[in-house]
């Protein structure tokens, strides 16, 4: 809520960002809301199997478990602040569109890039426990590649499917879309974004079903 609170008195109050008819906090807080969720979910993910070394070292159980269940924990926080940005929609007058049956859709996603980056970093924490102190400057950068403080509108047409391949920036519009229904609609960015989400994680199953092996003598 607070990053709210700054990206609207920054980027909405002072540099007076566009943010395509729709009241900038509300613009701003339903892009944050699915990178909250990633954020978050990449966070606990990528610390998890350090952070459960003695189950680890103890029981033998599926690791995939550990991450996983870190990623989907999220859903939780993120429950609850799609209840705050309905309530900020009922006081600006805000009315969900007809498509926002589709954000299910955009939220399995944002969980699905949460679990294809974090597979990859938790299999690596493991192995150079210095990866952990990169993460908060990893998430920062890619915050700033995404169309939260600012429409993707802005992003000229030729660089659309190369922005894509940022599966957040599919993400983000797609779920902002799908609840104010203001800004253009996903597309080819979409399909980007889910092939981009679809090579990390077939790519982040495999190494960290390769590297699974040797974490209980490691961790």
């Amino acid at each position: 809520f607070m990053t709210m609170v700054v990206f609207t008195i920054f980027f909405g109050k002072l540099a007076k960002i566009p943010s395509d008819g729709i009241p900038y906090p509300v613009f701003a807080f339903a892009a944050l809301l699915p990178w909250q969720l990633f954020a978050h979910s990449l966070n606990e993910s990528s610390n998890s199997l350090v952070a459960n070394k003695n189950l680890i070292t103890k029981v033998y159980f599926p690791r995939l478990v550990i991450p996983m269940s870190a990623v989907l924990a999220g859903l939780v926080d993120f429950a609850i602040a799609f209840a705050v940005l309905l309530g900020m929609m009922f006081y600006y007058g805000i009315v969900p569109t007809a498509a926002v049956w589709t954000l299910p859709l955009f939220i399995v996603l944002a969980v699905a890039t949460a679990l294809a980056v974090g597979l990859w970093l938790s299999a690596l924490n493991v192995e150079y426990r210095d990866v952990r102190y990169t993460i908060p400057f990893l998430t920062q950068f890619w915050m700033f590649a995404t169309p939260i403080a600012y429409p993707s509108s802005l992003i000229p047409e030729a660089w659309r499917p190369l922005y894509g391949l940022n599966p957040m920036a599919g993400v983000v519009e797609g779920f902002r879309w799908a609840l104010l229904g203001k800004e253009q609609g996903p597309g080819a960015l979409l399909w980007v974004s889910v092939a981009a989400v679809s090579v990390f994680l077939v790519g982040g199953l495999y190494y960290f079903r390769r590297m699974e092996k040797t974490f209980a003598d490691v961790v």
